[in-house]
């Protein structure tokens, strides 16, 4: 390498990693694209595993209970979805109350306290609270399997209702 160009070399160098730190610098206050975009994402896969459980589960079963069990898992996603809106996000994340053991803010029942509001991580939290609602979902959908066969659909609704 002749020195000419080993100079120009060093030069580039060092201006590429002088002027890298305010390309990569961000207010802190925006939303983060990728993030959000990556929430999105994993928040379409959890919903596409209900159909996969439910088709697992009816697999696992007699014949005759089939429609049944695959209902629970479906029936699950309907419940558990509005039951999410209207208190589980407001049970989720309100204050502590008791010490820590429940949880409860008025402010987001029925999801109306939430806004445009970009959480620390950079996701809007619209994003984060659809995000955490299918894992409600799931959870009672994932139950459904140990109740195959063994209760009736108004009972295993009542469950889930209560367990939401």
């Amino acid at each position: 390498m002749n020195i000419p160009y080993k100079k120009a070399f060093f030069i580039c160098l060092a201006l590429i990693f002088l002027g890298a730190g305010s390309l990569f610098a961000s207010d802190g206050n925006g939303v983060d694209t990728g993030t959000t975009a990556w929430m999105l994402t994993s928040t379409a896969l959890v919903l596409l595993m209900i159909p996969g459980l439910a088709m697992f589960y009816g697999g696992l079963v007699r014949t005759k209970n089939v429609l049944g069990t695959m209902m629970n898992s479906f029936a699950a996603m309907g419940v558990m979805a509005v039951l999410w809106v209207a208190i589980g996000y407001a049970m989720s994340f309100g204050s502590n109350v008791l010490g820590g053991w429940f949880g409860w803010s008025s402010d987001y029942v029925f999801l109306k306290g939430i806004d445009e509001t970009i959480m620390d991580a950079g996701v809007p939290e619209y994003v984060f609270s659809m995000f955490q609602g299918k894992f409600a979902i799931i959870t009672p959908a994932l139950i459904a399997g140990a109740f195959a066969e063994r209760v009736t659909f108004k009972g295993y609704i009542a469950f889930i209702a209560i367990w939401g």
